[in-house]
This record gives structure tokens, C-alpha cells and sequence, in this order.
């Protein structure tokens, strides 16, 4: 049943960040990784998981897979659409993540930089 998949999927902080930086645009895992702060392989996983659960979808370009909120989903359950613009903002660690994002976001965070700064 995708409601109930869709509500585990909504049951794990982690998740619940990557939808929130998710809401100001496409990133890349590598991105997610960076304002977040947490491993490729957990960043992948809850993805995996968002992704299962319809939450999440996601494109190619080049080398690198953007994923972005499932604009689709969104429409057929608007009461995860209400979570992410409302309640999410009002947890302290979603509020930084925020800020986070678009500080990298204004600094020209891309995948590209990240892998530059990762080869020094």
C-alpha cells in the first residue's frame, strides 16, 4: 500500500531533512552529503527509500543523478505537501539545514567543486 510506505518513509529525521533541502531544488547525492553532513552511503539509502516510497525522483546529467520532490506525489497527497511547507520549518535542525543550503547554494556549491576540493 503506497500511503503506508510513504508514511514509514516520512518516519526517519534523515529523510525528513534530505525532503526539506529537497523543496529548494534538485541536488545530487554529493550536495545532500555536504549540507547535511552525512555519509554517501546513508545519503543513498534514505534516498533508496524516498524514492520507494514515491516521495522522490530523480534525472541524469552528465555523470551526476539529481534527485528532486516528486512534484506527482505531492499533487495526489497534499498533506505531505503541508508537511514540507509548514511543519518542517519549525524544527531547529530543518531551520539550519535550510540555511545551510543556501549559504552553499549562494557559494556556488556544485558537484563539481565538491569533487575539486575532495582530489585536494
Amino acid at each position: 500500500m503506497e500511503i503506508v510506505q510513504m508514511i514509514k518513509a516520512l518516519g526517519d529525521e534523515n529523510r525528513l531533512r534530505i525532503l526539506s533541502v529537497l523543496r529548494h531544488g534538485a541536488l545530487c547525492v554529493c550536495e545532500i552529503e555536504e549540507i547535511l553532513e552525512l555519509s554517501q552511503s546513508n545519503v543513498s539509502r534514505h534516498l533508496n527509500k524516498l524514492m520507494t516510497a514515491r516521495l522522490v525522483t530523480y534525472y541524469k546529467e552528465a555523470k551526476y543523478v539529481y534527485y528532486k520532490l516528486n512534484e506527482e506525489t505531492l499533487k495526489a497527497h497534499p498533506f505531505v505537501k503541508e508537511l514540507l511547507d509548514n511543519e518542517l520549518d519549525k524544527t531547529d535542525k530543518l531551520k539550519e539545514d535550510f540555511i545551510k543550503t543556501t549559504r552553499c547554494k549562494l557559494n556556488g556549491l556544485s558537484c563539481e567543486s565538491i569533487e575539486k576540493s575532495k582530489m585536494n
